[in-house]
């Protein structure tokens, strides 16, 4: 949403200030966040998920401890993401709604000095100061508080950040990666398994290695490379690991 704010300077010019509400509160790159946050969580669901699938397809070729051990990851997996996010927004949410408080009270006190420091904020935008200070004039009659938090601290006091929603975002992102490695290597024959869910492995972990750098406007393809071949090595990595274990009758 934008706002634009008239100030009459002189009879004859008329100073326009623009307050895009999307960019200053960082709506719009927030979203992108947000999206790059749930395809890296679908990365981490796909590696690591799939790693321990192959670490026992390697020691045993029975369905069932490897079905037993791929859902404990994928759960596992699941809650532990769910949990560290909505610890650290919640962090965050506490972090923006002390902010705000503390906002609220700076005007409360003394909202002349208040309304001078937003007016200031815009003159280091390079408005002058005759203008500056008609526009933060305009915006406190609307919305002091508002006002004040978008534009000197980049957060609307409307729309704090929800742990639950971040956390619900992290749980199903990383179940849906989980999801892949554990039909990759429960569907086809039991001597095709390992060849199948290293392959699907590493071309879900390509796919979400690109989406994530095209969201973050770095070079996919060497994203892609760069996530598929960790992914591979931790692949075989645990493989080894368990046909040593199977072969020595350790599993």
């Amino acid at each position: 949403m934008k706002e634009t704010v008239q100030i009459e300077d002189r009879p004859d010019t008329t100073a326009q200030i623009t307050v895009d509400h999307e960019a200053r509160t960082g709506g719009f790159a927030q979203r992108l966040n947000a999206l790059r946050a749930g395809v890296l969580g679908a990365n981490d669901g796909i590696v690591s998920t799939a790693a321990v699938v192959v670490g026992v397809a390697g020691a045993t070729t029975a369905e069932g401890p490897i079905l037993m051990a791929g859902l404990a990851a994928a759960v596992g997996g699941a809650v532990s993401m769910a949990l560290g996010e909505y610890v650290s927004v919640s962090s965050q949410r506490d972090s923006e709604r002390h902010l705000i408080d503390r906002e609220r009270r700076a005007l409360a006190a003394d909202p002349e000095g208040e309304l001078r420091a937003l007016a200031r904020s815009y003159e280091e935008r390079g408005i002058s100061p005759a203008t500056a200070r008609r526009a933060a004039e305009e915006l406190f009659a609307s919305n002091a508080l508002e006002a004040q938090m978008r534009e000197r601290h980049n957060i609307d006091p409307d729309e704090v950040t929800s742990p639950w929603h971040a956390a619900i975002a992290s749980f199903a992102a990383f179940a849906a990666g989980a999801l892949l490695p554990l039909l990759a290597i429960l569907l086809p024959a039991p001597d095709l398994r390992v060849p199948v869910a290293f392959g699907a492995t590493l071309l879900g972990l390509a796919l979400t290695g690109a989406v994530a750098a095209g969201i973050g406007g770095g070079s996919q393809l060497r994203a892609a490379a760069r996530v598929t071949v960790g992914g591979a090595l931790a692949l075989a990595a645990t493989y080894l690991i368990g046909s040593l274990l199977g072969t020595a009758g350790v599993v």
